[in-house]
Formats: structure tokens, C-alpha cells, sequence
């Protein structure tokens, strides 16, 4: 009798489940167009002036999209620059072939292949916590297409402990699915403000970011299953990748907080600024991990003094 209920309860979620993405895909459609790369598909807005020096190509963290990205500093910048914004795979409307394009050197594979066909030689790329070490691994093997490289509050070292327990179960087989497909949507909608509000401290989130922001596209199975795998597999490429970072040649600026509990500025953007030989580091001390949101003028700012210095240094060498 036990046994029937539970698995009755677990067919009523998972219909819940299923008309809830049909529901949270009807509220975020895409905003952008389909790319097709090593058997996935990268969902990519491409906005502002075409012809207003490099490209600007923004990589948003875990547990989000695009749109993170997009406002307000994406929006801000596409007024004078052209914005290139991609759905990492997995994410938001981006699908992944495989459960291992999970790591930063697959998908920074993926995206170099994206920007190819997009016609973009050389960019600067804009990346936000897990990007970090993706936008570091674009760096170190996809040199030619990066012009220069702004990180915001990333994580770029190994750290002591997990991931969070819930990520790992997600990870796991068959246990991790049967959750992801009854009972995260279901419950996630309860937890994703409060989530969102606690990565923000100690700024206060903006009112209607969940909504804005199309956080709730993360509670889909399929989304949810890719980003536990990125966050489980994270500390082994970052442990990897690390000792190469003196390799990285192009000019790099690094604008992390004090207070981030997020990801630490000790461990991750010090000892990499310290580690790159052309790094300018730019700690807060009021500054939490949505480093686009709190900063958005100054971050502007660092983009744009890196634009300059790109264009100068292409002038010179011409």
C-alpha cells in the first residue's frame, strides 16, 4: 500500500512537472537565434551596432541564462557596442549533446566553433562566476579569438569542500533524473526567489529579477540535471586548468567583491590575477557576486577602457 502511494504521488509530479515546462516555456520563449555546433544547439541574441570596433560576448554562471547577462549591463552596453549574449549549453535554450559538455575546455570548444560561424574573429568576452573559468579556457585555447577578457566575481581555483549535496544527487543516475522529472519544478518555485535574493547579498536583488532574469527556466529537468553536472565537474577542470594560466597573453581585468560568499576573492580572483601577467584586479569591500547588477557603470567602464586598449594595440601593430 506504502509502495502504490508513493508511486502514485510520483506519477501525480511528474504530470505536474511536464505542464509546468510546458507553462515556464510558453512565459521565456527565445529571444534569439539557433546555432548548430559538435551536435548541439547554442541559443544566441546577438544585439546592438555592428560596426563599433570588437564585439562584446557575454557568458553568464550556474544556475542561469542569458538574460542574467542581458540586464542591465548587456541592454547598457549594446547602445554603443555590439553584444553578443550565448545561452551556455545546457542552459536556457541551448541543448549539449552529451552529459560530459559540461566541463569549461567542451564548451569553450563549442562556443569558439558558434563565434566562427557567427563571423567573429576576435571579441571581448565578459564572463560571470562559473564562466570564469570558462572565459579563462578560451584564453588558453582559443587565444586568437579573444581580444581581451573582463571576469566578474569568478571562479577560476580549486576550492575546499562540495558543491551542495543536492547538486551531487542531481548528478547521480537514475536517482538524479527520477527527482529532476517529479519533484524540482514543483518545489523549486517555492525556493527560487529566496535562492536568488541570498546570491545577491549584501545587495538587495531588484524587484521582478526572477521574472526578468527567466530564472525559472532552470527548474526544467533537462536544465536542471545540466547545471548540477557543470557545478560537480567544475573543481576537477579548474584544479586542471590552473597551473596554465600564466600562458594567458591577452589583457585581463577582474572585478570580484569582498563580501562575495558565493566565490571567494581569495580563492579564486587573487590568486588569478596573480597568475596572469597582464591582470588588473579590482576588489570592493561592499561588493556581493552579482557583480553586472550591483556595478553595472563601472563595469561598463572596464569594458570600454579595454576596448580602447585593444584598439590602440591593433593600430600600433598595423
Amino acid at each position: 500500500m506504502i509502495a502504490m502511494s508513493i508511486a502514485t504521488a510520483l506519477v501525480l509530479l511528474a504530470v505536474v512537472t511536464q505542464a509546468g515546462i510546458v507553462a515556464v516555456q510558453r512565459s521565456f520563449p527565445p529571444q534569439g537565434r539557433m546555432i548548430e555546433v559538435d551536435g548541439a544547439t547554442l541559443h544566441v541574441v546577438d544585439i546592438g551596432p555592428r560596426d563599433a570596433g570588437p564585439p562584446i560576448v557575454m557568458l553568464h554562471g550556474a544556475s542561469s541564462n542569458l538574460e542574467v547577462m542581458r540586464h542591465p549591463l548587456g541592454d547598457l552596453l549594446a547602445k554603443q557596442h555590439r553584444v553578443i549574449l550565448i545561452d551556455r549549453p545546457g542552459h536556457g535554450w541551448s541543448t549539449r549533446a552529451r552529459r560530459q559538455d559540461s566541463t569549461p575546455d567542451i564548451q569553450a570548444r563549442m562556443i569558439d566553433e558558434a563565434l566562427g560561424k557567427l563571423g567573429i574573429d576576435r571579441a571581448v568576452f565578459v564572463a560571470h562566476s562559473w564562466s570564469g573559468a570558462l572565459g579563462a579556457r578560451l584564453a588558453l585555447d582559443h587565444a586568437s579569438r579573444v581580444a581581451g577578457l573582463v571576469m566578474l566575481a569568478p571562479v577560476t581555483h580549486p576550492w575546499r569542500g562540495g558543491v551542495g549535496r543536492y547538486n551531487e544527487i542531481i548528478a547521480m543516475p537514475v536517482i538524479g533524473p527520477l527527482l529532476a522529472y517529479t519533484i524540482t519544478l514543483p518545489l523549486g518555485y517555492f525556493v527560487a526567489e529566496s535562492g536568488a535574493r541570498s546570491v545577491f547579498l549584501p545587495q538587495t536583488m531588484p524587484d521582478g529579477f526572477v521574472k526578468e532574469s527567466a530564472t525559472p527556466l532552470l527548474l526544467r529537468p533537462r536544465e536542471f540535471i545540466a547545471n548540477a553536472y557543470d557545478l560537480v565537474t567544475l573543481k576537477a577542470s579548474v584544479a586542471e586548468q590552473a597551473p596554465r594560466y600564466g600562458k594567458i597573453r591577452v589583457p585581463v581585468t577582474i572585478i570580484a567583491g569582498e563580501p562575495d560568499k558565493t566565490v571567494k576573492t581569495d580563492i579564486h580572483a587573487r590568486p588569478f590575477a596573480a597568475a596572469v601577467p597582464n591582470a588588473k584586479l579590482i576588489v570592493l569591500p561592499d561588493l556581493g557576486h552579482m557583480v553586472q547588477n550591483a556595478v553595472p557603470d563601472l563595469v561598463k567602464t572596464e569594458i570600454e577602457t579595454m576596448i580602447g586598449q585593444v584598439a590602440a594595440a591593433q593600430a600600433a601593430a598595423d
